[in-house]
């Protein structure tokens, strides 16, 4: 039986910790997986974050485009729940920046589910939050050597 792996993201500004992560869920999908990325709407966003400057139809299409991605669904909460309990994949991907109050809550659903959650290292080199805050205070992106 194939894999589905859902995961999620805002997308604002795409960088390459985005594409690691979908990349990594996609392994973990197989090659006869699927990974389903859900795309969280700008109030979704709002829920824990600044509203995206990117428009969600635009940030959908780009992860859409993505080769490891086969699916690309809206995502109207923060939380991935809602679509975890319509989609029933069989892995949630999870972020280890989420709170232990958060996972909590999410780890009881998948467990009546019947859906493992795998908690990836979140990519702390580079956010789509510092590379705006950077470009508000600097008024352009730096190229500093990772």
């Amino acid at each position: 039986m194939s894999k589905i792996v859902y995961a999620y993201v805002v997308a604002d500004l795409i960088h390459v910790g985005h594409l690691h992560a979908l990349e990594n869920a996609k392994k973990v999908a197989g090659k006869d997986g699927k990974l389903i990325v859900g795309v969280l709407s700008d109030l979704a966003t709002m829920e824990k974050k600044e509203c995206p400057i990117i428009p969600f139809e635009q940030r959908i299409k780009m992860i859409e485009a993505l080769r490891c991605v086969d699916i690309a669904v809206i995502q109207n909460t923060y939380s991935p729940l809602d679509n975890v309990k319509k989609i029933k994949p069989n892995i949630l991907m999870e972020s280890d920046s989420h709170s232990k109050e958060d996972l909590a809550e999410t780890k009881k659903v998948c467990d009546e589910l019947n859906c493992e959650i795998m908690i990836m290292p979140y990519y702390g080199i580079q956010s789509t939050t510092s590379i705006k805050k950077e470009v508000k205070e600097n008024g352009k992106k730096s190229n500093k050597k990772n």
